[in-house]
Order: structure tokens, then C-alpha cells, then sequence
């Protein structure tokens, strides 16, 4: 393939001479860093000839820059071989000057990047020998490769770009001239946008309380409140601090597009401003703000999701097995030295459920069980589980508490002073308590339980069978935990399923 004169010709040259963009812009860098390190540590006799060799590579640097500018299009021989070997040879020349007369006194890191500039220096002369061949016609393979490489760049260039299409945003422009602000409300109108101006800081601050927008331009010279103090002011206020602000001056000093930046401006347009360039920095930071929201209502609803299975979770477990399982556990078992389980059944419920439809049936039941939930609540008493008509729970489990006897009875009078309002509608129940130790764990994989064991459970179990409805029947040693609380409560001495013969006391 023969590269042949025209734009082809010109985008292969532009390639080829960007080349030399590389190397120039390592040296310079290098050179910098060397400059800044002999500044600090010396020695102090080098300074001067790293600075010589700084300059040299600040006007590479600018040659280059003017033969990217160009296009490369019109350089000829004579430019590559005077006008950017002059610099290269005096890089090299006093480089290697400072190596030879102070290599010895030179920080390590010092030596080492001098001799990547010189290295740099070789690259780049390496270069301006491709540039010269292809001049002259030579090097076909690598003229090849470079105009497949701007070909192919051109056709991504005239390519309409993937999702350009952004939809219009609401835009402030705060500039103290009239005449850029008309100029920036017309040229982002014509694409679309909303747009509101303000001639001052003061008066874009009092826009922003009053109407919400999506993307700021800011001008950097304005008297009351220049454009890096409102940009300050922007990201202290936690209301505006994720607001895309566009800073636009005709300020072209690096250190005030540097400034802006670290400030936490979102871009910085020079004036005058191209439009199109204007166009595209704003689209970008309209379709960043929208990426923002969808992530905003994504982690909402995550965080709405996870509530909901907090509280799910909260309403099978107790809330320090949860911390538990949340950090780590996974095997949950605990020996519970004292407790009161409390098991309480409605009367008669068994010929209830035969003679009454089922949805009122649970209706009924889910009143009665939900007002039970109320009153765990109440009197710090876990609730188990239900089984059938049965409501199970216990006070001094998971955390152990010295007052469960209490707890546990309070809870029970509470229960029974329920059933006979509203609630109970006409029907009754029997309650159990007894006081010992359990033993208190999580089981399952799928519908993991709570769940307490130990003959402490099976007692209460057949304490409540065989009491009277209205009544709690407790144990002897529940009655010696509650002597003080219970009045003339009456002994009993049942005959209890698998146990004999125990001694037992009713309670009002």
C-alpha cells in the first residue's frame, strides 16, 4: 500500500509526528522531577546546568506541540533536522555533564531518571528518523500500520457516538457579564435545556434555595464572590455538594484550572467557549447527574428491600440472636440457668373450629394471638412459638434476667384481663407457668426456629392441660420465686402426664 498526498497523507504525517509527542512530554516530565529533587537535596552545583537542560526541554516540548498542531502536513527536512535536534543535543549534552561531574553526590533516584532522559532523547531522535523516511517515501510497512491507525481513528470519530442522545437539563449560568450569559443561554438553549441566569454569586445562591437545577456554569471573575469561592461554597453545602459545577474563565493559567478541579469542579471551559465543546461537557455532566439518581433509587430500594427483612427477621427471632447471627455465629445454643415458661390454651377451641368458617375462625385467632405479641412486648417476655390454639412463651431468654418469675406472671394476669375484653369474644384460657432451666437455641436451615428445651418446658406444658380457665396453675418452684406477689393462692397436688404426683398452686 502506497500512502498517497491529501488528507490520508496528512492524517498518517499527524500520526507519526504525535509520536514524537511521547517521548518530548517523558522528558519533560523527567526533567521536572530532576530540577524539583537537586532544589531539595542537592548538590547545589548542578542546579544550574539541570536547569539549562529544563529549558532545553520546555522548547522540545513546544516544537512539538506546534507540529501536532499542524497536522504535520508542511514540515519539512530541514525543521526536523535543526529546529528539534537543537533542544534533543542540548538535553543530552549537559545531562550527561551533570552524570560525569556529580554522579557521586547525586541522590540515587536523581542518577536514574537522568538516564531515562537520555534514553527518552534516543527514543525521540528514533522517531524523528521514521518521520524523515516517511518524507522521503521509505518505510512502506510502518506508513502502512500509521494509516490503518488514523484511517481506523477517523471512522470512529465520524461515527455517531453510542447513547449521545441526552435528554434536556435544567441549567444555572452565573456570570457577571451580560453579554456571556446571554451568548451561553442561547447556544444551551438551542439544544433543549432550561435555562436561568444570575449576574452575580449572590444571586445564584438565592436561584439555588428557591429552584433546583441540574448542572452550574460558573465564571471565575466576578466582584462580589469570585467563581472558586461560590465553587467552595457549592460543595460545603451539603444540598448542592453533588451539583456538577462547570467552571468557564478566561483565565488559562494551569493553576487556575488546577485550583477549580481539586475545588471539586466537574470541568473547565475556556473562554470563548466553543459550543460544541460546550454542548458535550454539559451532556456529559447532565447524564453523570442521572447515572447519580438511578444509583440513589437503586440503593433506596435496596435499603427498603433489607428493612423489610430486618423486620421479617425481627418478627422470628429475638433481636440478640439476630446480632449474633449477623456477626458470624452460626452454631446459636445457650444453657439458660433460670427461666419461666409460660404456655397458655383456649378452652373449648377444638369444637370451635368445627362449627365456624375458616377465615373467621383465623380472624378470630389472629386477634387474640397479635394482642398476646403486644403484651411479650409489654413485660420483656419472648414469645416461642403457637401451636394450634396454644401461645408458648418465656420470660429470662435469650438475655437472662433476674425478675422472670415476675415478668412471667404479670404477663399471664395480662393475658387472661385480655381474653375476658374484646378480644377473648366470649372465650377463655388456661395458663401454665413454670420457673427452671432450659436450654435455649436456633434450628434449622430453611425455617430456622427459636426454641427453648428442658423439663422445665414439658412441665409448664402440663401444668397449663391441667389447670381451670381464668386461673394460672405454676409450680411449687415458681410460687417460691413469687411468694411475695401471689395471695392465698390455693395448693393443688395433680396427678401430671409422666411426672406423678406434683405440688402445685392456682392463681387468680
Amino acid at each position: 500500500m502506497t500512502v498517497g498526498s491529501g488528507i490520508n497523507r496528512k492524517a498518517v504525517a499527524t500520526r507519526v509526528a504525535q509520536r514524537l509527542a511521547g517521548p518530548a512530554e517523558a522528558i519533560l516530565g523527567y526533567q521536572e522531577m530532576i530540577v524539583e529533587d537537586l532544589a531539595r537535596a542537592g548538590p547545589e552545583a548542578a542546579r544550574a546546568d539541570a536547569g539549562r537542560v529544563l529549558d532545553a526541554a520546555r522548547a522540545l516540548s513546544q516544537l512539538v506541540g506546534d507540529i501536532v498542531a499542524s497536522g504535520a502536513g508542511d514540515v519539512d527536512e530541514a525543521t526536523l533536522r535543526h529546529d528539534l535536534r537543537t533542544p534533543v543535543n542540548a538535553i543530552l549534552g549537559y545531562s550527561e555533564m551533570i552524570l560525569e561531574d556529580f554522579e557521586p553526590e547525586l541522590a540515587r533516584g536523581v542518577a536514574s531518571d537522568i538516564r531515562a532522559v537520555i534514553a527518552e532523547c534516543g527514543r525521540f531522535l528514533s522517531q524523528v528518523d521514521a518521520l524523515m523516511d516517511f518524507s522521503h517515501g521509505a518505510g512502506e510497512g510502518e506508513s502502512e500500520l500509521d494509516a490503518g491507525i488514523a484511517a481506523g481513528l477517523e471512522r470512529a470519530l465520524e461515527a455517531p457516538a453510542l447513547g449521545a442522545e441526552v435528554a434536556a437539563g435544567r441549567i444555572l449560568v452565573i456570570d457577571d457579564t451580560k453579554a456571556n450569559r446571554d451568548l451561553l443561554r442561547r447556544q444551551l438553549e438551542r439544544q433543549g435545556h432550561s435555562v436561568s441566569t444570575a449576574a452575580s454569586a449572590a444571586e445564584g445562591l438565592a436561584l439555588l434555595e428557591t429552584a433546583g437545577f441540574d448542572v452550574i456554569l460558573v465564571d471565575i471573575l466576578m466582584p462580589d464572590m469570585n467563581g472558586i469561592e461560590l465553587l467552595a461554597r457549592l460543595k460545603a453545602e451539603p444540598r448542592w455538594r453533588a451539583m456538577p459545577v462547570i467552571m468557564i474563565s478566561g483565565l488559562k493559567e494551569k493553576k487556575a484550572v488546577v485550583r477549580c478541579i481539586s475545588a471539586g469542579a466537574e470541568d473547565y471551559l475556556e473562554k470563548p467557549v466553543d459550543p460544541v465543546l460546550l454542548h458535550s461537557r454539559v451532556n456529559a455532566s447532565l447524564e453523570r447527574v442521572r447515572w447519580q439518581r438511578r444509583e440513589k433509587e437503586f440503593l433506596a430500594r435496596i435499603e427498603y428491600e433489607r428493612d423489610r427483612a430486618d423486620a421479617l427477621l425481627h418478627a422470628m427471632l429475638p433481636a440478640p440472636v439476630i446480632r449474633r447471627l449477623q456477626e458470624g455465629e452460626t452454631l446459636i445454643a445457650d444453657r439458660i440457668d433460670a427461666a419461666t415458661i409460660i404456655f397458655a390454651d383456649i378452652v373449648d377451641f377444638t369444637p370451635l373450629v368445627a362449627r365456624t368458617d375458616p377465615p373467621l375462625l383465623l380472624k378470630q385467632l389472629a386477634g387474640i394471638f397479635s394482642a398476646f405479641d403486644d403484651l411479650a412486648a409489654k413485660h420483656g417476655v419472648e414469645k416461642i412459638k403457637t401451636i394450634g390454639d396454644a401461645y408458648m412463651a418465656v420470660a429470662g431468654v435469650p438475655d437472662a434476667s433476674p425478675d422472670h418469675p415476675q415478668r412471667a406472671l404479670s404477663f399471664a394476669r395480662d393475658l387472661i384481663g385480655t381474653m375476658q375484653g374484646e378480644v377473648g369474644q366470649g372465650l377463655a384460657i388456661r395458663v401454665g407457668l413454670h420457673s427452671g432451666p432450659v436450654i435455649a437455641g436456633l434450628v434449622g436451615r430453611l425455617r430456622f426456629v427459636y426454641d427453648v428445651w428442658g423439663e422445665a418446658v414439658n412441665l409448664a406444658s402440663r401444668l397449663e392441660a391441667s389447670g381451670q380457665p381464668g386461673r394460672i396453675h405454676i409450680s411449687e418452684a415458681s410460687h417460691a420465686a413469687l411468694d411475695q406477689l401471689v395471695r392465698a393462692p390455693e395448693a393443688q397436688m395433680p396427678e401430671l402426664k409422666g411426672l406423678g404426683r406434683v405440688r402445685t398452686f392456682l392463681v387468680d
